[in-house]
């Protein structure tokens, strides 16, 4: 009979270290770039996963701002948040809100696609965003992560 393995948070530095990887997002499709992002943050890509406890890995995304869009996306594309009073719905356009945060969109579809739950919240922790090619996380050596 075969058993099933399930990790446990005990056996987090134990069993299985956490690594870094490094994507470059330049010219790559938003939710292409996001799904694979989600994958890794997870832990999905590795045969420990268990859907209950962190098992994923550092991410460190450098070019978030060229992000790539398709069609008239840059224009019909947006992004809403509401203050809480009557009448309070905003609407930002992608190509405004890239002017102001760079790195929001990519950052708003990888939390779309973890879960809702704290253990999401956590997982979303392990991204490190940055606008430009430069990022202060050499001391971690990330490995390059093709996509």
């Amino acid at each position: 009979m075969q058993r099933t393995y399930v990790a446990k948070n005990e056996q987090l530095g134990k069993d299985w270290d956490r690594s870094w990887y490094l994507i470059n997002a330049e010219g790559k499709r938003l939710g292409r770039v996001a799904s694979e992002i989600a994958i890794l943050l997870q832990g999905k890509h590795k045969p420990v996963y268990t859907p209950h406890v962190d098992t994923g890995d550092y991410v460190v995304v450098i070019n978030a701002e060229k992000v790539a869009l398709t069609g008239n996306k840059w224009d019909q594309k947006l992004y809403r948040h509401h203050s809480g009073y009557i009448g309070g719905l905003k609407e930002t356009p992608y190509r405004r809100l890239i002017v102001k945060r760079p790195t929001l969109p990519l950052r708003e579809a990888v939390r779309r696609m973890l879960p809702k739950t704290t253990l999401g919240r956590q997982m979303l922790r392990k991204l490190k965003l940055y606008a430009g090619p430069v990022h202060p996380h050499n001391a971690q050596n990330p490995q390059e992560f093709p996509l």
